[in-house]
């Protein structure tokens, strides 16, 4: 029996076994596709397990790292100076800036440009990011980098402190992307880079603002991965990084209970791991890799077990002799520091 009547206007239509059945082939086509893809994404990613991809060559690349006056940016710096790109280092500390331009030319860095810039202005961020564009040219590697903690409970915090976290942590990304990603999108290359957190990826009691600000900064960096995916933008790469604590001064006083599962992490070993992440275009670094272990648990445990866990990991102990400032209304910043 026919499966298709006609309407007193000689237009077809078509019976509800009929429309089902449609359906259904969707359903049957779309995951057919899917499971093609799952298969071939999964041998791709098994035999890049055996058979390292071809790291790319970044020299005459333009990188610009924020944050860099210190610490880990001053360290990631210093590797892509070695790695014959072009510098823009930009940091609200000047005179730190200024070392770790001298540093990265002493490296073989042959072009590196300082820049004053405080990443928590919107205005200031887009002036000197025109200053870039004409003295440097467009930057091709972004890695947003700066960051603030002020390691206190939430009742602590002054306001204007939670703002400073925001604003540095994850709402000067937006303004970055916003400034370097159209000449991008124009050429179709890049790499956007974002410097995240494990406590982006669990709350972390003491560190409310910055756990939050972190969190942020990830949903942001994958949700720009998602668009440029859609947009078919394949030649913008993008990572996205979650270190443990690092041994920077940002977070002196933290302590690990089980240094072998968490340990605090040595900049230079994770600025390695991060420019090599770049290199192979990896879309997401967890450091170490018990994070991804304790990730999954994350999901699967119920909340009183997950607690427990933490617990027993010293989760809830690490943040207990964090050494704030003197002056309890400054911040912990990773470009107030003293030079490595």
């Amino acid at each position: 029996m026919s499966a298709v009547c006609f309407s007193p206007l000689g237009r077809p239509c078509y019976s509800r076994a009929a429309f089902l059945q449609s359906i259904n082939m969707d359903v049957i086509a779309d995951s057919s596709i899917f499971l093609g893809k799952l298969l071939y994404y999964f041998l791709e990613s098994l035999v890049y397990k055996i058979i390292p991809k071809t790291k790319k060559n970044v020299a005459g690349e333009i990188v610009l790292i924020t944050g860099a006056g210190s610490g880990l940016g001053r360290q990631l710096a210093i590797h892509f100076a070695r790695l014959g790109a072009i510098l823009v280092l930009w940091d609200i500390n000047q005179e730190g800036n200024v070392e770790t331009c001298r540093l990265a030319k002493e490296k073989g860095g042959e072009k590196v440009f300082p820049y004053k810039c405080d990443c928590s202005n919107r205005q200031e961020v887009y002036r000197v990011a025109d200053q870039v564009r004409k003295e440097v040219g467009d930057v091709t590697i972004l890695i947003n980098n700066a960051g603030v903690v002020t390691g206190k409970l939430l009742l602590d915090i002054p306001d204007d402190m939670v703002e400073k976290s925001f604003l540095v942590n994850a709402i000067s990304h937006f303004w970055t992307y916003k400034a370097f990603l159209p000449a991008m999108i124009r050429t179709n290359h890049g790499h956007l880079v974002c410097i995240s957190s494990v406590a982006g990826l669990a709350g972390i009691n003491g560190l409310s603002d910055y756990s939050a600000s972190k969190f942020a900064a990830f949903g942001f960096a994958e949700s720009l991965f998602l668009e440029l995916t859609i947009l078919k933008k394949t030649g913008i790469k993008t990572t996205i990084v979650c270190p443990h604590f690092i041994n920077t001064g940002m977070f002196e006083g933290c302590t690990t209970k089980y240094p072998f599962l968490l340990p605090i992490l040595e900049q230079e070993y994770v600025a390695k791991k991060i420019v090599n992440a770049i290199l192979e275009e990896q879309v997401y670094l967890l450091i170490p890799k018990f994070l991804y272990i304790a990730l999954i648990l994350k999901q699967i445990m119920s909340p009183k077990i997950f607690i427990a866990f933490c617990d027993y990991l010293g989760v809830y102990t690490c943040m207990a002799s964090f050494k704030g400032r003197k002056n309890a209304n400054e911040l912990q910043t990773e470009t107030e520091r003293k030079h490595q």
